[in-house]
Order: C-alpha cells, then structure tokens, then sequence
C-alpha cells in the first residue's frame, strides 16, 4: 500500500506542479496583454490629440476653442454610434444564446453505449420474463412440428388486438364481456 500512497503523492505533485505552471504563464500572458495595450493606447493618443499650445491673442483662441467643440462633437457622435452597435450586437447575442439554451433543452441527447447483443438478448431485455423462444433460426428451421402450426393457427384466429379492443369498449363491449362471464 506504501507503493500506491508513493503514486498518489507523486501524482498530486505533478498535478500541483503544472496548476502552478499553467497560473504563471496566465499571469505573463495577461502582463503582456496590459503592457500591449498601454502602447496601443499611446500610439492613439498621439495620433489623434497632438500636444496643444495655446496661442497668443484672443481672435486665435477662439479659433482653437471653435475647433476644439467641433472635434468634441464628432468623438461623441462616433461614441454614440459604438455604444448603439454594442448594444445592438449584445441584444443579438442574447438572443441566439437563449435560442441555443431553449435547442439544447429540447434536444437532449441521453449518453448512448455501443452494446454488442445477440439477438437472443436482446429478446430477453425487451421481453423481460415473457421471452422463452430460442432465436436459433437454424434449429427453428429444422425442427417443424405439428403442434406449431396449431398454436399460429390460434394466433391468428385471435385476429387483430384493435378489433377486439374495439369490441369490448363502450357499454355494449362491457354488456358482452358480462354474458360471456369474463
């Protein structure tokens, strides 16, 4: 037993190893991911707002001010479209994950296994105890006997099930199914 706690340890251990492992790359993975962004966000920053130096008189800054509110304007309108489309976008995917969710309720699937089963079994598993016949054609085949046929001619002259459930439903079946003291 010392030999499989040895295993067990030594499998904990490797289990604990790589969950450590897998933590340290997320945790490098995700300081690249922050630094990669800073840059992107420096790069826009300086493309789209140019150091600002104020000019000396009054007619040059109100240009500037004039400016200023045009390009706040445009940002905001650019804003506004983005917040609609995400919004727009969100409510869709909304929308098919219900659909998913509503499919995958309706459509559940039990856990099937390949079962190899003879012909025999397979009687016995439907049929339970009511299964007696052997399924082997061969010596089914073989061996004809008089009282068979009897019994199929029983069989048939039985006839169809629904008749005969037709027969004793209603009044008049339970009225006949009382004469004849079933």
């Amino acid at each position: 037993s010392s030999h499989l706690q040895k295993k067990r340890r030594a499998a904990t251990a490797r289990r604990q190893h790589l969950k450590s492992a897998m933590l340290q790359l997320a945790v490098t993975e995700i300081e690249k991911e922050t630094a990669a962004k800073e840059v992107e966000k420096q790069n826009y920053l300086a493309e789209h707002c140019p150091p600002l130096s104020l000019p000396g008189s009054m007619q040059e800054l109100q240009e500037l001010c004039k400016k200023l509110h045009a390009k706040i304007d445009s940002v905001d309108e650019e804003r506004y479209d983005t917040e609609v489309k995400l919004q727009k976008t969100t409510k869709e995917l909304e929308d098919l994950n219900q659909k998913l969710f509503d499919l995958r309720g309706k459509f559940k699937r039990p856990p099937l296994r390949r079962v190899r089963m003879s012909a025999d079994a397979m009687l016995r598993a439907l049929l339970g105890s009511k299964h007696k016949v052997n399924m082997d054609l061969r010596a089914n085949l073989k061996q004809v006997k008089k009282e068979d046929t009897e019994k199929e001619k029983d069989l048939r002259d039985v006839g169809d099930w629904r008749k005969n459930i037709e027969e004793k439903s209603g009044m008049e079946g339970r009225k006949k199914m009382f004469e004849a003291g079933e």
